[in-house]
């Protein structure tokens, strides 16, 4: 697995800081009934480029994935569908269709809260985007705020039964 190899005092500020501003799209979502998770499309110059929520519900959409949606937004911002050098932040570890994206996208860093152990694509099931399988892999780093990251998705869950 490609791993960002150190974090220093100041990006890990700005790694909790997105992850905050991911878990309020979490909310978000929350709210509207979906599932609560959020993503956040930084550029290298640290500039967010895009903000996003699950809205599979809302949107009639099966693809309506936080990390989908916030990609796309960060693609038409910049008038590329390849996103070189940018962080994606999500509150939990992305699907299969997700991770793909991420392949696709050419995006440098993954950064996610919540492990998936039943789904998640980049550590707990598969391992892509950094298994060297495909022809573009990214760094990845979990548990930034996984406590709060997956406690959203309890309490919603939980809410529901």
């Amino acid at each position: 697995m490609v791993q960002v190899k150190k974090i220093d005092a100041e990006q890990e500020r700005f790694d909790i800081r997105m992850m905050q501003q991911a878990l309020l799209q979490a909310k978000k979502a929350a709210l509207q009934g979906e599932v609560p998770v959020g993503a956040v499309v930084v550029a290298e110059n640290q500039c967010i480029l895009a903000e996003a929520g699950n809205c599979c519900i809302g949107l009639s959409d099966p693809a309506g994935h936080a990390e989908m949606r916030a990609v796309r937004l960060a693609g038409q911002r910049l008038g590329n569908y390849r996103l070189p050098g940018t962080t994606v932040y999500v509150t939990l570890e992305p699907c299969p269709m997700c991770a793909a994206l991420l392949v696709h996208a050419r995006v440098a860093r993954l950064v996610f809260g919540a492990a998936d152990p039943k789904g998640g694509a980049v550590i707990s099931k598969y391992q892509i985007g950094s298994d060297g399988l495909l022809n573009h892999s990214f760094a990845v780093r979990s548990g930034v705020c996984a406590e709060e990251c997956g406690q959203i998705l309890q309490d919603f869950f939980r809410k529901r039964r």
